[in-house]
């Protein structure tokens, strides 16, 4: 399979906006989900470990999961990181963890992935019971936000109600949205959701 961040990563984390959306992102996951030292996480789409690297201190283990070699080598090399979280480089929808977790969370990867119901159930297959997920992506836009020849962008965003009775189908209750951050992209607006559930 072709690493569509190939060349992306070199330069991922020197991004400014890319940079002040992570950090926001990884703020509002602090605010909405209660973190401890004993928790297990996966970050989905994990990239460089923007997202990671804020959440890292306070919880016990992050696995990293990404189908981008480039990216999680760029993860891996952090000093922060590296007793902290183990990568694992494969698409979990066609190969599942052999491994359960207290929390997933993700950010701005779920438009990535063709059949969003299929991760969910993914998701909640990999969660132990009463764990949580913390997901965090674009609200549905026009199809401005990414360049018209960007690969691998299968979702212009999601409608947060459609989004909510997908995640209820596979036993989530207790689903909040919350906007995590608004980017300014020429003169446009899209606003960043970041929403919370827990595993029934």
């Amino acid at each position: 399979m072709t690493d569509l961040f190939n060349e992306k990563a070199k330069d991922w984390d020197a991004n400014e906006m890319r940079t002040m959306l992570s950090s926001a992102i990884g703020s509002s996951i602090l605010a909405h989900v209660s973190l401890h030292e004993q928790m297990r996480v996966m970050d989905f789409g994990a990239g460089t470990g923007l997202i990671s690297s804020q959440v890292a201190p306070l919880v016990k283990k992050i696995v990293a999961v990404d189908i981008s070699e480039a990216m999680l080598n760029k993860l891996v090399a952090k000093p922060e990181l590296q007793d902290k979280v183990e990568i694992v480089c494969q698409d979990i929808i066609e190969k599942p963890i052999a491994d359960n977790f207290d929390l997933i969370m993700s950010a701005m990867s779920m438009h990535h992935v063709k059949d969003t119901s299929k991760l969910i159930q993914r998701f909640s297959e990999h969660l132990n019971p009463g764990a949580s997920i913390a997901l965090a992506d674009l609200d549905k836009e026009d199809g401005s936000f990414h360049p018209e020849d960007s690969e691998g962008v299968f979702h212009l965003g999601f409608k947060r109600n459609e989004l909510q009775i997908i995640l209820e189908k596979y036993g989530f209750r207790e689903v909040q949205f919350v906007t995590a951050h608004t980017i300014n992209k020429e003169e446009k607006k899209y606003p960043i959701f970041l929403v919370t559930a827990t595993k029934n």
